[in-house]
């Protein structure tokens, strides 16, 4: 089975459909993700619709923000959330349309486990909200506290940062990694990036695919320029939600 891993879409679709159609020409059979559909982006009905047809989808903290309260966020992505929430309640065709988004998101599962491969957004230990940054090499108490939940591999997402937590306490870039690696290397989290915002200095969305028992990073150039031109136009939303795409931060 040849499997497409994505996170962290926040309403960008012209990066979702760039990565869907990149998904298209690589074979994939399966597309997996792993929250924060929307929150951030300007077009976060029409990123739902597309995931909705996805094999696999679980919550993330800002879908979760958008149905409730949102808690612990800035006041950019709050003030973004809440005019999500608008758009979930008002928008769309009609009220069976807004009804079958918000129940969508409402029953999406916090983890899936599948063959020794755990899929959560941020950790194992706190599926929704706990971010595993590189810099948490330095903390090594952390890292075997979450490792100790980890019976094979962790797909994640959460900090828009791809590559790889070893067990021994390091942590590879994808590019460290030529790009990739292998399952059998043992107990791993493995961080798939962002499609919507990635945060490595790469404007490009990134994703992995999983063949085999072995993944590697895939980079999708898209017209981020369209996307911020329609978070300008949007006075809920922050400038700097799009002024970040163009430099991957």
């Amino acid at each position: 089975m040849k499997r497409a891993i994505l996170s962290d879409i926040h309403g960008n679709l012209e990066a979702l459909e760039a990565v869907l159609a990149d998904i298209a020409d690589q074979g994939i059979e399966q597309i997996y993700c792993l929250g924060d559909i929307i929150g951030y982006g300007p077009d976060p009905l029409q990123c739902i619709d597309r995931v909705m047809n996805f094999a696999m989808c679980i919550l993330g903290n800002h879908d979760q923000g958008a149905l409730f309260d949102p808690e612990g966020f800035s006041s950019g992505a709050e003030k973004a959330l809440f005019w999500t929430r608008q758009q979930l309640e008002n928008g769309g065709e009609n009220h069976d349309e807004c009804l079958r988004r918000l129940n969508f998101l409402a029953e999406l599962p916090r983890n899936h486990r599948e063959n020794g491969l755990l899929f959560v957004h941020g950790s194992a230990r706190n599926p929704l909200n706990e971010y595993v940054f590189p810099e948490d090499v330095y903390n090594a108490r952390k890292l075997e506290r979450i490792f100790s939940l980890i019976e094979g591999q962790c797909f994640q997402g959460h900090t828009h940062v791809p590559g790889v937590f070893t067990v021994d306490g390091r942590f590879l870039s994808p590019q460290e990694l030529g790009q990739g690696g292998s399952l059998r290397d043992g107990r791993l989290m493995i961080n798939v990036g962002s499609v919507g915002q990635p945060r490595d200095h790469d404007p490009r969305s990134c994703y992995v695919i999983l063949e085999d028992g072995r993944f590697r990073f895939r980079r999708v150039a898209y017209p981020f320029e369209r996307t911020i031109e329609k978070i300008y136009a949007i006075p809920e939303l922050d400038n700097f939600l799009g002024d970040r795409l163009r430099d991957g931060r």
